[in-house]
């Protein structure tokens, strides 16, 4: 059985990396085409990586021995923005202990009984669009995102309290999301970022504010009455008795923000610009159909993930894929290269939702939220917000695109967005022509 590395891009590291960081999507493709399922790539104060696309190896990784495959390791360049707390970062014992404390505010009755705010928070948005004339949806899906968690992570309804909250968490994460300082972070490390004045500027302002609220919430008479995820998390405790510190309270609420923020809002955008571009499937999303609206966000996650990969560090060596891995490889298994197999999804280059109504999700080949012991705490909670925020969209309105051809993959932080911000232009539900004009048409056989 051969051991080190599978071939790979012999790119200096500086020059792998900002390959990876400017034009994630086509150099993915191009280094698939040319070394298969497994290739190496080396990474910036990361490490070495081992790409993965095959799902027997994805499986592998997300089965594996936990203390073996280390998550928490191979996350270290989130540390500056999400803290050395946030289960994200953990790995082994810790990992599973904070796991459990977050667990039950993601319930499904409770989380079901968030609709009605998602839904009000959506049709509020809904009131400021434009209507036609072209912008960028993506903003405005942020908007929603973000109020979503004011309200059902952080509690937080109306007044200068919110504003002063949303405003310094939105500066923080415009902060951390600028292409050049991430360029910067990913050669530099997570360390000296830490020690910037102006990263630790805007978030010593936002980490005043999360304070503040952990504070105030400590000392409500009505705590336990409250069903938001911060009065929970500040009742739970760990095995021993002892209840979550402020620090780790921090830790998991940015967690949270960043997971339930960014990400849903991204996906949303995607789910739209897909839909406009497919008229008779927005349409059709429209019609009361829940396992319709199912499929349409299963499809837009498949086709345009919002992270590319999942990392695992290897505590020692492991047999993967019939290669021995040596310590301290970072497995990734590639989220962007297995949804567009061939083999598991016909013309993947489509977005055809229906695939998902013949055939169920695969548990290792359908994996935008991780897999295993590591999947994303947060996945049925942003599976149901984007399937009430797109059926509250197109209860209310009609959307096209604002021009035809299907927009690039551009990177936002860890994130894969829509290259122009998902441009459309509004109208009345049911007061615009939904097929008549190029504009309806699909710009290629494969957009």
């Amino acid at each position: 059985m051969p051991a080190g590395y599978p071939p790979g891009p012999r790119y200096p590291r500086a020059l792998a990396t900002l390959g990876w960081a400017l034009r994630p999507a086509s150099f993915m493709e191009r280094c698939r085409d040319r070394y298969g399922d497994t290739f190496t790539l080396k990474i910036a104060q990361e490490g070495t990586w081992v790409f993965l696309s095959d799902p027997e190896d994805v499986k592998q990784v997300f089965t594996g021995d936990p203390r073996l495959l280390h998550a928490g390791a191979a996350n270290v360049v989130l540390l500056p923005l999400l803290g050395p707390n946030s289960v994200l970062l953990l790995d082994e014992g810790p990992h599973m202990a904070q796991r459990k404390l977050m667990l039950p505010p993601f319930h499904g009755d409770r989380m079901r009984g968030y609709r009605e705010v998602m839904a009000a928070v959506t049709e509020r948005q809904l009131d400021s669009w434009p209507l036609g004339e072209p912008f960028e949806l993506w903003p405005h899906m942020q908007a929603v995102t973000l109020e979503v968690i004011m309200r059902t992570v952080f509690g937080v309804r109306e007044g200068e309290r919110l504003e002063r909250l949303r405003r310094a968490l939105r500066e923080l994460l415009e902060w951390t999301s600028d292409r050049r300082r991430l360029v910067f972070i990913g050669l530099a490390g997570p360390e000296r970022a830490l020690r910037m004045t102006a990263f630790a500027k805007v978030r010593r302002h936002a980490d005043e504010l999360l304070y503040d609220e952990i504070r105030e919430r400590r000392a409500v008479p009505d705590l336990a009455e409250r069903d938001d995820v911060l009065s929970m998390l500040v009742q739970a405790t760990h095995e021993d008795g002892r209840p979550m510190g402020d620090e780790e309270l921090r830790d998991e609420l940015m967690t949270l923000l960043v997971a339930g923020h960014e990400t849903t809002a991204t996906a949303l955008a995607w789910a739209i610009e897909r839909l406009v571009r497919h008229p008779e499937k927005l349409e059709r999303l429209g019609s009361g159909d829940d396992d319709y609206v199912d499929a349409v966000v299963k499809e837009t996650l498949r086709l345009r993930p919002i992270l590319p990969v999942v990392l695992r560090r290897l505590a020692g060596p492991m047999e993967i894929g019939g290669r021995v891995l040596p310590e301290g490889a970072i497995a990734a298994p590639c989220i962007y290269l297995v949804h567009r197999r061939t083999d598991v999804y016909p013309e993947p280059e489509r977005f055809r939702p229906e695939r998902f109504l013949e055939q169920p999700a695969g548990t290792y080949t359908w994996i935008p939220f991780g897999g295993g012991v590591r999947r994303c705490l947060g996945a049925s909670f942003a599976l149901f917000e984007m399937k009430v925020v797109l059926e509250t969209i197109a209860s209310r309105l009609w959307l096209r695109p604002a021009r035809p051809e299907p927009e690039p993959i551009s990177r936002r932080a860890i994130t894969l967005t829509p290259g122009r911000g998902s441009r459309v232009v509004a109208s009345a539900a049911g007061g615009a022509p939904r097929r008549d004009g190029l504009e309806w048409r699909e710009a290629s056989p494969v957009s």
